[in-house]
């Protein structure tokens, strides 16, 4: 999925709220499907109920099943794994965003998604952390890029809008 890559430079909407498909309002508690599809140089987001789901169209960049909070639910709910993941191989590629792999990483390791199985420093005092996904039987080696005070909030409501 190459076009994934892309989704990095934009921002996602939050769900609408809405089923794309009746118009109708999906209720606070109930499940449904959200597809992301190329539309030019944009991404756009799509929610549909359970019932008017019909699987992701061939050219969708990706999708995922999650459900509407209700309002006394304050937890985040996350995308799936495997779109993390994906998100975080995408980061690899992208030299000016190695504080948010680093930060993807440890969000990663915290939900038990990857382990971490050493720190390795370099001539120069530089950490690397090595990192086994059990998932995907695969060790990474993410270079620890503490993002800047100024950026810690921006990385924050990126990895929110895209991952939640």
């Amino acid at each position: 999925m190459e076009k994934v890559g892309r989704v990095m430079d934009y921002e996602i909407q939050r769900p609408t709220r809405h089923c794309h498909a009746t118009q109708r309002e999906l209720a606070p508690g109930e499940t449904y499907y959200s597809v992301l599809l190329s539309e030019g140089d944009d991404l756009e987001r799509r929610d549909y109920s359970v019932e008017a789901w019909e699987g992701p169209p061939e050219d969708a960049v990706g999708w995922w099943k999650a459900e509407i909070p209700s309002a006394k639910s304050k937890k985040r709910h996350w995308a799936p794994n495997d779109v993390m993941l994906q998100f975080f191989d995408e980061l690899d590629a992208q030299e000016e965003r190695r504080d948010m792999r680093y930060v993807l990483a440890l969000l990663l390791v915290r939900r038990r998604v990857m382990r971490h199985e050493e720190t390795e420093r370099d001539d120069e005092d530089r950490e690397t952390l090595v990192l086994y996904c059990p998932r995907r039987e695969e060790t990474y080696r993410v270079e620890a890029v503490a993002p800047d005070p100024k950026r810690v909030q921006a990385i924050q409501e990126e990895l929110a809008a895209l991952l939640e």
